[in-house]
């Protein structure tokens, strides 16, 4: 399995030549660091495989990425400008934005520089070496796992708005893990691409069509707090919820992993921030005016019972097909890790589907059990958002640079001769480690609260 990846002292001079890091570092990504000649990319040549995986164009990864970022997220903007108040609230949503994309860049300079990192897991290897691949690979297994619980119960909750809650809400959980894990078995995400279109563009039309239900029944309009004083674990759990809205980083490399031209992949990240950071502050401050101080989390809950039944309605095919790529996604980690160069991820082999379809059924069995059965689940979430998703989206970012600056750049001169981007990616690591703790902090926290006020539901609660 250590041949899977390569150590920094691995890495050859040859490598070193041809994707020259100045290249990168400028922009010029004409230069083919990943492509059918290369031995150490992920998958390799293709032309005589059944199953083949490079086949993504940079539009289909955006719309892949802003499927599984723009979603349930979203709806607990509003609240978060509620906490902060108006100003600070935008201010927040938008340098987050900038600060994400900035990140996406430096992961994907990292990316085409290592042709084959498949997952953060791989990247993990080249920085810590073997303990770094087993620690950041089981936190992307976890946090997918959570992420598609949280999908699950942003689907049980829409499916109990628009019935009215006249099923058992486990029932619906059920129902709703069961499109998720049917959706999210094909082997390459090119099976799923068309999919996540009807995903992306549910959740912005979801979005759009509450903003129309907030301003055709508002509930206390105008009535909203411009800046707001607040501690700071009020603040930062109203924080934390941006953040976390911008938290689909972690499977970047598995995205650009299976596309015809990572090359291209920047133009999916601008795609992905320039949507993702304009819905999202439309959407937080038009909803916060037309419903006011007091606005639920998620939003759509404080909207009139028809708007709230419509705009769930609506969002649905994002919630299910965010939880499966989710799910894909911790299986995709294990499947590569097992059969990486090997007979079985390319061809149609008993072995490779038997296993393919064992690891979709155990990360949808695992969220479902999650979700349903423990009472902590959205702080669980928390946690773990808190513990991986802040580094992958942003700490670890910043390692990425420091790390290939010094390997192929002169080392410590390498660094001082780059004082600004020296300065800003040691803020992004520290950053990184701001949020992680912070969270931490402020989740624990909240769960301490809702425990002394005995407000955790029982397991499997109906």
């Amino acid at each position: 399995m250590l041949g899977n990846t390569y150590h920094p002292g691995k890495i050859s001079q040859e490598k070193s030549d041809r994707a020259g890091f100045n290249d990168v570092a400028q922009g010029n990504t004409e230069v083919e660091f990943t492509g059918p000649g290369l031995p150490d990319d992920v998958f390799g040549q293709e032309d005589d495989h059944d199953i083949k995986y490079k086949t993504l164009s940079w539009p289909i990864v955006a719309m892949l990425m802003i499927t599984e970022i723009v979603s349930n997220g979203m709806l607990s903007l509003p609240s978060s400008l509620d906490a902060v108040g108006v100003v600070p609230g935008v201010i927040v949503i938008t340098f987050l934005g900038a600060f994400a994309t900035f990140t996406a860049w430096l992961l994907i300079q990292f990316k085409l520089r290592h042709p084959e990192v498949h997952n953060m897991g791989d990247a993990g290897y080249i920085l810590f070496g073997p303990i770094g691949r087993e620690i950041l690979s089981a936190g992307t297994i976890i946090f997918a796992i959570c992420a598609t619980g949280s999908q699950i119960l942003a689907g049980q909750l829409a499916l109990t708005e628009l019935s009215d809650a006249k099923l058992c809400a486990l029932a619906f959980a059920g129902i709703f893990s069961v499109a998720i894990t049917i959706c999210s078995f094909p082997r390459t995400l090119d099976n799923l691409s068309w999919l996540s279109v009807v995903g992306g563009v549910s959740i912005i039309i979801a979005g759009i069509v509450a903003m129309v239900g907030a301003g055709a029944v508002p509930v206390d309009p105008g009535n909203i707090v411009i800046a707001k004083a607040s501690d700071f674990t009020t603040a930062f759990i109203s924080i934390t919820n941006p953040v976390f809205a911008y938290a689909g980083h972690f499977m970047f490399f598995i995205l650009i992993s299976e596309m015809k031209r990572p090359q291209d992949a920047m133009k999916a990240a601008w795609t992905l921030q320039i949507v993702s950071t304009s819905l999202y502050i439309v959407f937080a401050v038009v909803t916060y005016w037309y419903i006011g101080q007091g606005v639920s989390s998620p939003s759509l809950l404080s909207l009139s019972p028809l708007w709230s039944k419509i705009s769930f309605g609506l969002a649905i095919p994002n919630f299910f097909i965010a939880g499966s790529l989710y799910s894909h996604t911790a299986a995709k980690l294990i499947f590569v890790r097992l059969f990486r160069h090997n007979h079985h991820i390319h061809s149609h082999t008993i072995t490779g589907w038997s296993v393919w379809v064992i690891l979709i059924l155990i990360a949808n069995a695992a969220a479902f059990v999650f979700a349903a059965g423990i009472p902590i689940f959205n702080y669980l979430v928390g946690i773990t958002a808190s513990l991986f998703a802040a580094w992958y989206t942003y700490g670890l970012a910043g390692a990425f640079w420091l790390h290939d600056t010094y390997h192929f750049k002169g080392g410590y001169d390498g660094w001082l001769k780059r004082p600004i981007m020296f300065s800003l990616n040691v803020l992004t690591v520290l950053a990184g480690g701001f949020i992680c703790v912070g969270g931490l902090y402020a989740t624990i926290y909240s769960l301490r609260e809702a425990a002394e006020a005995g407000e955790l539901p029982p397991p499997f609660q109906c």
